[in-house]
């Protein structure tokens, strides 16, 4: 599907706006594959050392009057550092996503209007400026499912041996009172 992007902030790298009076009542499915120019950007600002792939399938439906109820899934394939034998490692990543959003009242409350599903009631977002950005969220989702220390498979830590056991803080002045002593 072709891009929509707009003034790409190098904050958000990925930009694909859907705007509420875009979306058919019926709803819109929506496949997106980040290219590699996204993805070397993407990569770089949430500090992986490759992103190979990175995919969003959503679904976008109208939720009530004037909102929009998000369902999908955010895969990708990630290149990092194993945090023990710091060689890389590649990782898979599944982040479902299911969000509704609202637009709010002068109060900051979702608007009065809308019917929010039970089970959704905890997943509302606000509604800005009429739209949402699928890339940003994508990459939201993306971050939410990187394992921050990444392990190859097998790989323990083993703290280094040390020569002397610690002797505490007061080891200096215990070596200089035992040298007062024997004078």
């Amino acid at each position: 599907m072709g891009e929509r992007e707009h003034n790409r902030d190098p904050a958000t790298p990925w930009q694909f706006p859907v705007a509420l009076e875009d979306v058919p009542e019926s709803g819109e499915r929506i496949e997106l594959a980040a290219d590699a120019d996204i993805r070397q950007a993407v990569a770089r600002t949430v500090g992986l050392r490759d992103l190979s792939r990175l995919e969003a399938n959503f679904e976008v439906r109208r939720q009530g009057a004037g909102g929009l109820h998000l369902t999908g899934r955010v895969s990708a394939t990630v290149g990092q550092t194993c945090v023990v034998t710091l060689e890389p490692l590649v990782n898979e990543i599944e982040e479902d996503v299911d969000l509704v959003f609202l637009p709010r009242s002068a109060t900051g409350k979702p608007s009065e209007q809308a019917d929010v599903p039970a089970n959704s009631a905890d997943n509302t977002e606000p509604l800005i400026d009429g739209q949402i950005d699928l890339g940003a969220l994508a990459t939201e989702f993306l971050v939410l499912g990187i394992n921050p220390y990444p392990r190859k498979p097998g790989a323990v830590f083993q703290p280094p041996q040390d020569a002397t056991p610690n002797q505490g803080p007061f080891a200096v002045l215990n070596a200089l009172k035992k040298d007062r002593d024997a004078r």
